[in-house]
């Protein structure tokens, strides 16, 4: 579902433009949240796991610490994401109706079992500390962690149909869309592609998240055997986890050069087929439908081709072509999206992966020569760097959704064919700005609580209770100013 405004004008938004916005709008602000979640869920059990087979105090530490963010960053995801959800009954009755007995079917899976799977163990494991065995509380987390993973499966499982439609069949009676084959759809080639993109970028997203801290930490020179062991246990995993992000990725765009070519095509502003293509690295519009050239465009030779078809001089079409296919095909009407968006997006995107790779690398560099706590210039890019993967994130969505334009179901139902055709421009806007009001209150109330923790930082003292034997149980009670936390 594209959620961004199709492009700037002055005149008034229409029904259709508001209804976009608000899902971007939502959407965006959700998706801040949810690869964090899965990213630090799997880092707590790591680090619990870690201090269960050796007894190590500092990785009870590290558990309890990283733990306070994996639940805010857990909560703040379930509340925006029943909202994101709701706007598909609000104001896309069109498409509910047209494909509701498809995309439902994951969706309700998500909420049944995985919401409920993970929403239940993250309970256990709030207040399991200290009140069962050590093996079933660790359970608890790798559960939650499971959870997260499960839910991010069904979900991109739902939007692989949008991009990719299968396992269906088309009542002309009802004029409906049906679902014929769930397996088809748990089986998208798409999903079983974006699924392990979208994980691994969410383990880059924690791990940066983790680096960032633990780098302002040594910054601070307080409890710097937490901080020091996150980032030198961090790094590495990070480093795997974004080469593995990047390559899921190429493979994705391979196939979509099959499943939806006028996207990939948009992504290089490439307008006419061209053998021996050249890949655009960076270029400057205007981004025109028969443009003779960009203002400023920088190229490498036959790249694209070798990307694309992997041959030398491969034949990669171009826009023109894959839209007079699509006209001829779908009927009359205009099938390219925003190339300058599109462009762009794919280019921050793939940018701010490969500066992951980079900082990463130097981190490790550090760490072999035993300077990695004391390169400051290091700490303040990590902690700067903990941005990269937000930016990743929200702008491949953004280049995922806005590339499939004019469709919200490729080659099915159009956008402008979707939205909920009785409400007004009104209900819109007053929607939008309370959805806005109350994001932004939850985005101060978030932030102010990371700050605070971060602030506070982990427990310098070790946190088991007095009886309780080294190597036992993990932890007490909580300390009373985590109670918000938990």
């Amino acid at each position: 579902m594209d959620g961004v405004l199709p492009a700037p004008s002055f005149a008034p938004m229409n029904t259709l433009e508001l209804a976009r916005l608000q899902f971007g709008v939502t959407t965006v602000f959700h998706f801040i949240f949810v690869p964090m979640s899965i990213g630090l869920a799997a880092w707590v059990a790591y680090c619990q796991t870690r201090y269960h087979r050796s007894g190590d105090e500092v990785y009870l530490r590290m558990t309890r610490f990283w733990g306070k963010f994996m639940l805010l960053s857990i909560a703040i995801g379930v509340v925006t994401g029943i909202v994101q959800e709701f706007q598909f009954g609000m104001n896309w009755s069109q498409y509910s109706r047209y494909v509701g007995d498809i995309f439902g079917a994951p969706l309700a899976m998500e909420g049944l079992a995985a919401f409920f799977l993970e929403s239940t163990f993250v309970g256990l494991w709030i207040f399991g500390w200290n009140r069962l065995s050590p093996r079933v509380h660790l359970a608890t987390i790798w559960l939650t962690a499971f959870g997260t993973v499960l839910s991010a499966y069904f979900i991109l499982a739902a939007n692989s149909w949008m991009q990719h439609p299968v396992g269906y069949t088309i009542n002309h009676v009802t004029h409906r869309a049906e679902l014929k084959s769930i397996f088809a759809v748990l089986g998208n080639s798409t999903v079983l592609l974006a699924f392990p993109h979208t994980v691994f970028g969410a383990l880059v997203t924690g791990g940066m998240l983790v680096l960032g801290i633990s780098a302002f930490g040594l910054l601070r020179g307080r409890n710097t055997d937490v901080f020091s062991r996150s980032a030198r246990t961090v790094l590495p995993l990070t480093l795997v986890a974004a080469i593995a992000t990047g390559a899921f990725g190429h493979a994705q765009g391979t196939l979509m050069e099959k499943q939806q070519p006028m996207k990939m095509a948009a992504a290089e502003a490439l307008y006419t087929t061209t053998k021996g293509a050249s890949l655009s690295v960076f270029a400057v519009g205007p981004f025109e439908r028969h443009p003779k050239r960009l203002n400023t465009d920088i190229r490498i030779p036959h790249l694209l081709s070798i990307i694309g078809t992997a041959s030398w001089n491969g034949q990669v079409k171009g826009i023109n072509q894959i839209n007079a296919e699509e006209k001829a095909k779908y009927g009359p009407g205009d099938y390219v999206p925003i190339v300058g968006v599109t462009y762009w997006t794919f280019r921050l995107m793939a940018g701010a992966g490969v500066l992951l790779v980079l900082l990463a690398l130097l981190g490790l560099l550090l760490m072999r020569r035993a300077r990695l706590e004391q390169a400051r210039w290091f700490q303040r890019a990590a902690i700067a760097g903990a941005a990269l993967p937000v930016v990743a994130n929200l702008t491949g969505w953004i280049f995922t959704e806005m590339g499939r334009q004019p469709w919200v179901v490729y080659g099915l139902l159009k956008t402008s064919q979707a939205n909920s055709p009785l409400v007004g421009s009104g209900s819109l806007i007053i929607t939008l700005l309370g959805y806005t009001l109350l994001y932004g209150v939850l985005l101060i109330v978030g932030g102010r609580l990371f700050l605070r923790e971060i602030k506070h930082g982990p427990e310098s003292e070790p946190v088991r209770d007095d009886s309780e034997e080294p190597g036992g149980k993990p932890g007490g009670a909580p300390r009373e100013d985590l109670i918000l936390a938990y």
